[in-house]
This record gives C-alpha cells, structure tokens and sequence, in this order.
C-alpha cells in the first residue's frame, strides 16, 4: 500500500482500540452505540483506520454488515482472529468499491494523515447516495504537545477545518459537536509529563475514573457547542 511515510500511516500502535478500559475509548463506544440508533434499520458499514475491529464488532451487535480496514498488518490479523472481515490497506487508496456502504466510520484517524482530504474524499467515495460518514478527531491546536508528536498526529482540528475538509470531499456535514469538554484543561495539566516516549503508558486508574466520572457528567449538560478536547462529525453523502 503506498505510504509517505510514518505520519502518513495509521497503524495498531497509534489508533486507539474501543474495547479497553480507557476513558476516552469508552466515551467514544458510547458516542457510536447512540448514532447507531439513528438508523431505522442497519446496513452495510466499513470503518477506516479501524485497529483491531473494536468499532466493526460494535456495529455487528447492532445487526450491521461491518467491514474493516487498517494499514496494521497485526491489527488487521488481531481483527480477524476476533470474527471481524478485516483487511488491510490505506485510508487514502482504499480497495473497495465506489458507493457500497451505508456507514462509515472514521474514528481518530485522519489527524494522523498528511493528505487528509484524500482521504476523506476516499471516505465519500465509498458511501452510497445518502450514506453516512461519522467522522472524530482530535480537537485545537492549542491542546497540541509532546504528546501529539509521540502519537503520531500531525494536526489536530478547529470546528471550521474539520467541516471545510468534509465539505471539500463532497459530503453535506450536518452536525459538528465537542466532547471531553470538562477535561479541556487536563493536557495542559499534564503536559509537563507527556513529553517522553514512557509516558505513552495508561493513565493511572485514579486519574482514568476522574475522566469516566466527568465525561459521564457531560453527557448531561448543554456544552457540545463548547471547545472540548475532542470533535465529533456527522455528515452526508449527496443524493
């Protein structure tokens, strides 16, 4: 598959799994497991960038069709080992056939690609007439750090640039929203830590329930419009 090079490529080290026990990948299960219920009935969905087929099994039990895909190798076999119909390739140079898929999914994958708007116009390309591409990233480049680097990103995104790259693929966003709100000030907090490869560990499981805790509180309260430390997008292909 071509590459250009280490930030071009999404890999098993860099794209967070849904199924640990980690605050944020919780968050996002549960983001996914309510757009999933805006569907009258399921479809057929690929999730791109997908690790090891956390997402894919997720839509399984919902009754989709799930297809992943993933650069890894390892990831890839990861996901097969577990039942999900994986195979490996890249976001932008997806081998899959134009206007096949109901759902996609995107999940904190194009911040890691420098021709990320090749690769969103790949993610509409694959959606048929009315599919649905749910799309998060990480969220202002004021949050950027040490960390970021040693991730993997190359960018994180403004509101305006997430849906200026959607939009620029073709797709009709219809919904933008912030998550990890309360925890905005956490990475700045923290930043003074992240700045060596060891810090890569899990966070400490006092500081893991503090994030639950409050990413459970923001669910109830009226501040998606607010800049957050993660962003969410939903948008439409034409037709």
């Amino acid at each position: 598959m071509p590459s250009g090079g280490p930030v071009d490529t999404i890999g098993l080290q860099r794209v967070p799994d849904l199924a640990d026990g980690n605050w944020w990948h919780r968050e996002r299960r549960a983001v996914l497991t309510g757009e999933l219920l805006r569907f009258s009935a399921p479809g057929a969905a690929v999730d791109v960038g997908a690790g090891t087929g956390a997402a894919a099994r997720l839509l399984a039990e919902h009754g989709w069709y799930a297809t992943a895909v993933d650069l890894s190798p390892d990831a890839v076999a990861a996901a097969r080992a577990q039942g999900v119909e994986a195979y490996v390739g890249d976001a932008r140079y997806l081998q899959l056939p134009g206007g096949g898929f109901d759902l996609a999914l995107v999940l904190d994958v194009l911040e890691f690609i420098e021709d990320d708007a090749r690769a969103a116009a790949e993610v509409a390309r694959v959606l048929r007439p009315g599919g649905t591409a749910l799309v998060s990233a990480a969220a202002d480049m004021a949050l950027w750090s040490a960390r970021d680097v040693a991730d993997g990103r190359v960018r994180r995104y403004g509101r305006r640039a997430l849906v200026e790259l959607l939009e620029g693929a073709g797709l009709v966003v219809e919904r933008v929203w912030s998550r990890g709100v309360l925890v905005r000030p956490v990475p700045r907090l923290l930043r003074h830590r992240m700045s060596r490869r060891d810090d890569l560990a899990p966070l400490p499981p006092a500081l893991n329930g503090a994030l639950r805790l409050s990413a459970a509180v923001e669910r109830r309260l009226p501040v998606r419009s607010w800049p957050g430390t993660w962003l969410f997008a939903r948008a439409r292909r034409p037709g």
